[in-house]
């Protein structure tokens, strides 16, 4: 407790509606204490009864509790609103994928044996059904001491012993004062260090000792008091928190967060550690709010899809009341949405954790694993596809081959357009993360001049008449360029050259346009078209705007009535109800880059394109050759 936060950006809310669940507290028995060098924890992959913890979604949440000292205030306390927010984080716990809460000290405010027993006693509420931390700070044990000090009521309350059955725990200090645990969460390990009020020697080599047996695990450091905030919420290290940057934290890089409590108003910053790295440095601590906080709690919702962590503050207690009878204060203090108190924190985890544990990518997958039954067609640009690959830059030369390796004889020869240099089509080894042969086509197309390269069939190859009346998927990766650079027209991607005049449809924009073609719009829409073999029709997919930079993986399903475009294995919303069966694909080649008349249609493509695969059934998106499901 002390009075004493860097303005962010304000988020969504996550809140939902407060559930008041009556829940069973457990048993709390206490057991004997066991020693520092505990077990190895194991992955927490399920709550109690119908809370369930999903540990491989890759996204999840960090509940974190500050101060609750006047809750457990002598003959004052009121452990109801605590109560409540255990509730929730039990009832809440499936649908915001709670993985863990730490509580940040100052459980109580006189650290006396009634207070701690109350405190202890309430804390049954969430035990067994969410794991946690607790840790003891000023208020709950002689503030003179550090974790040396020997036995206490918090220690008999609160110390290895409470946390033995929880499959995170990891372990604790000999003294029993520090403690961590191993969270299993978006599929990784993390780390949780919960460290004392005043860590001796002995408790910061503990703590050394725990990094060092864990040096691959991103790790979040809890203790009581760490910093302190100017009134705006500009965050600075406090005496003990410079303390323990200049011991523990800065050397150690897998530390990328700090929470503390102790001082108000709330507050954070960004620090650079010894390897050049953010480390988030917050407080959390609402005491001298309405109630004493009532039981305050806020939301690190983790989104490593995004690599976001969203933040949110808000008090389950009030959330619960009814709207017509909270009265003003408590309506006001239901969520706090200050820029300390609701924000986002942009990480982009793989790079962040590059240092001390590197993403492994996956290898090349051998093209005969991603050939499933009905494969009809399959290229890829690395040296069993496509000959001479595998130096960056090097030209890919009009009359190159690259091979079906299907082994349907579907191979595609390479074309450029117009009077385009050498240069319009080269090698290079940038590939999604996921595709299976590491390896790509850059294009170079363009128009004013028109420019470009093709990759196209012979006249007689076999895909060149397949109709595909039973169904088809057509997969390919892309990546456009950053910065998007040009003045660029519709591109294609790939095409079927016959003209849907020629095979006797009347819609459409033009009798010339391709039957089949997938392309990209100036402003990087996705467009799929397809004139089927049967109706005389158009159905056209659309996806959203494409990020530039970065890899796409694209699938086009059809079950033989209706199409499905995917985009990353996720279904794009602008898909036709207009039933296709098959593709008149007319006996005319098929293209990858674009169109032999890209400047009737716009351009050819310009980016990467790598590996491409028909298959003449649909497939789901656990099969397509970027694993989704």
């Amino acid at each position: 407790m002390s009075r004493t936060s860097h303005p962010g950006p304000g988020r969504r809310s996550l809140l939902q509606a407060a559930l008041a669940v009556p829940v069973v507290g457990a048993a709390g028995t206490v057991l004997d204490t066991q020693s520092a060098q505990a077990a190895t924890a194991q992955p927490s992959t399920a709550g109690s009864g119908n809370h369930r913890f999903d540990a491989e979604s890759p996204r999840f949440a960090l509940a974190v509790l500050p101060d609750t000292q006047y809750l457990f205030d002598a003959d004052s306390a009121d452990p109801e609103p605590l109560k409540e927010t255990f509730h929730y984080l039990v009832a809440q716990r499936q649908e915001a994928n709670i993985a863990f809460m730490t509580h940040l000290g100052d459980v109580t405010e006189h650290g006396s044996e009634e207070e701690i027993g109350l405190a202890a006693d309430t804390f049954r509420t969430i035990h067994g059904k969410v794991p946690y931390s607790v840790l003891a700070s000023n208020h709950d044990i002689n503030s003179g001491t550090d974790d040396q000090r020997g036995d206490t009521a918090y220690l008999r309350a609160f110390g290895p012993q409470r946390f033995t059955s929880m499959s995170t725990f990891g372990g604790a200090s000999p003294d029993g004062y520090n403690s961590y645990h191993v969270l299993q969460a978006a599929g990784h390990e993390w780390l949780v260090l919960a460290l004392d009020w005043r860590a001796s020697e002995k408790g910061l080599a503990w703590a050394q000792g725990v990094l060092d047996a864990h040096p691959t695990l991103p790790a979040i450091l809890t203790t009581h008091d760490i910093a302190w905030a100017e009134d705006n919420g500009r965050a600075h290290l406090s005496d003990n928190g410079q303390r323990l940057w200049d011991r523990i934290i800065r050397g150690n890089d897998q530390i990328f967060m700090a929470l503390g409590g102790h001082y108000w108003p709330p507050g954070r910053t960004v620090l650079t550690n010894d390897a050049g790295h953010d480390v988030h440095v917050h407080i959390t601590n609402y005491q001298d709010r309405y109630y004493g906080g009532a039981g305050m709690v806020r939301l690190y919702s983790f989104d490593l899809v995004r690599n976001v962590v969203d933040v949110e503050t808000f008090s389950p207690w009030f959330l619960a009341r009814d709207p017509e009878k909270r009265t003003p204060l408590e309506a006001e203090t239901i969520e706090l949405t200050g820029p300390v108190d609701r924000f986002s924190l942009d990480i982009d985890f793989a790079e962040r954790f590059q240092g001390f544990a590197p993403v492994v990518r996956p290898a090349p997958r051998p093209a005969s694993r991603v050939m499933p039954r009905g494969t009809v067609a399959y290229w890829r640009f690395d040296s069993s596809g496509l000959a001479g690959a595998g130096t960056a830059g090097s030209v890919v030369a009009a009359g190159a081959v690259a091979r079906d390796l299907s082994g349907h004889g579907n191979d595609l020869r390479v074309q450029l357009l117009h009077d385009s240099a050498s240069k319009a089509l080269t090698w290079s080894g940038d590939h999604h993360s996921e595709q299976p042969a590491h390896a790509s086509l850059r294009f170079d197309g363009g128009k004013s001049p028109d420019r470009g390269a093709i990759l196209t069939t012979a006249a007689q190859a076999p895909l060149n008449s397949v109709t595909f009346t039973s169904g088809f998927t057509i997969e390919t990766f892309i990546k456009l360029p950053e910065p998007f650079e040009g003045d660029h027209a519709w591109m294609g991607i790939l095409s079927w050259e016959g003209r849907n005049g020629d095979a006797g449809k009347t819609t459409g924009w033009s009798t010339e346009e391709p039957t089949c073609s997938l392309n990209v719009t100036p402003e990087r829409f996705l467009q799929f078209v397809l004139y089927p073999h049967v109706q005389d029709a158009d159905p056209t997919s659309w996806s959203h705007a494409l990020p530039v930079g970065r890899w796409t993986h694209i699938a086009v399903v059809n079950d033989g009535h209706h199409t499905v475009m995917y985009v990353d294995g996720s279904k794009i919303a602008r898909n036709p109800s207009q039933p296709a069966t098959g593709i008149a694909t007319l006996g005319k080649p098929f293209v990858i880059g674009g169109t032999q008349f890209a400047e009737q249609f716009g351009q050819s493509f310009y980016g990467w394109i790598g590996d491409t695969r028909i298959v003449d059934r649909a497939l789901t998106p656990k099969d397509f050759m970027a694993p989704f499901a």
